[in-house]
């Protein structure tokens, strides 16, 4: 009876998982083998694969100075949309967390900030042409008020425009993980430190970041994975005056070249894996996510 015990153990662990197994196998694993094998292949030039192995895809997108160039410019407005969104995130969680008294005013405080993330993406972006445009509101109300003499032509269709709409975007990814992880903190800590004679800004900068870390790190992932992974706010903001890394590769399916696609959306991957395991050596998110 003791040995059929572990052998029914066992079956019943991969009953468990078996549902997860059928969703992650068929819509994530397969995917992504399908595109390294086809990054490995040559194309007929016209949509067909030739099952020839072959480095080239690799080679060619690898000593080329344009990809190294892509990959800078999204590096850049991934790093710009993370700083701002962080900076705003955190204070805006700070603000709910520790300065309205009543949980429930924060509760309804914190959903009134997800209210304009309810409409579509596209809609939130485009949304900002007439505001930050030649003749948009901010430029005709600074040329009324005098300060200056002609519309400030870098508000719109520039990486200013890009940054901007990616932080409209992705703020409220910072926001959510930051205030959870915030929410869970002892406030007899921060009133020890403060009866102490710990400062204001020595409670945040000694006490709040580090308890923060396992949220910052959470909406860094997200906020970094979503711009390393678009291009369509890049194209739209930037007026088509900046590319990406995900827009070259869509020009490349455009034009059926696939191969060379799949060995970009490889490397990307690569890239993002690597930045991802780089921002969780600073936290141990499993153990935060267990508490």
């Amino acid at each position: 009876m003791t040995s059929s015990s572990p052998s029914r153990g066992k079956w019943s662990g991969w009953l468990l998982v078996s549902p997860l197994v059928l969703v992650l196998v068929p819509f994530f694993v397969l995917p992504i083998v399908i595109v390294l094998v086809a990054s490995f292949l040559e194309s007929d030039g016209f949509g067909g694969l030739i099952r020839t192995f072959t480095l080239a895809n690799y080679g060619g997108l690898l000593s080329s100075k344009l990809t190294l160039a892509l990959y800078l410019e999204t590096v850049k407005f991934a790093a710009l949309t993370w700083f701002f969104s962080l900076i705003i995130g955190f204070f805006v969680a700070y603000f709910l967390a520790f300065h309205v008294r009543n949980q429930l005013l924060a509760i309804g405080l914190f959903l009134l900030c997800t209210v304009p993330f309810w409409t579509s993406n596209i809609i939130r972006m485009i949304s900002w042409i007439p505001l930050l445009g030649k003749e948009g509101l901010i430029n005709t109300a600074l040329i009324k008020t005098g300060l200056i003499g002609q519309p400030l032509e870098f508000l719109l269709f520039s990486g200013f425009a890009v940054v901007v709409a990616y932080v409209h975007q992705l703020t409220i990814f910072m926001i959510v993980p930051i205030f959870n992880s915030m929410a869970r903190i002892d406030r007899r800590l921060l009133e020890a430190a403060v009866d102490a004679g710990t400062s204001r800004f020595d409670v945040l900068r000694l006490v709040v970041v580090p308890l923060t870390k396992s949220g910052i790190a959470l909406g860094s992932i997200f906020v970094i994975s979503i711009v390393m992974g678009d291009f369509f706010v890049v194209k739209v903001m930037s007026g088509g005056g900046t590319a990406s890394v995900v827009g070259a590769f869509y020009e490349d399916i455009g034009v059926l070249q696939y191969p060379a696609a799949a060995a970009s959306a490889v490397l990307l991957t690569l890239v993002l894996s690597a930045l991802v395991l780089l921002i969780l050596r600073s936290v141990d998110i499993r153990r935060e996510i267990a508490q």
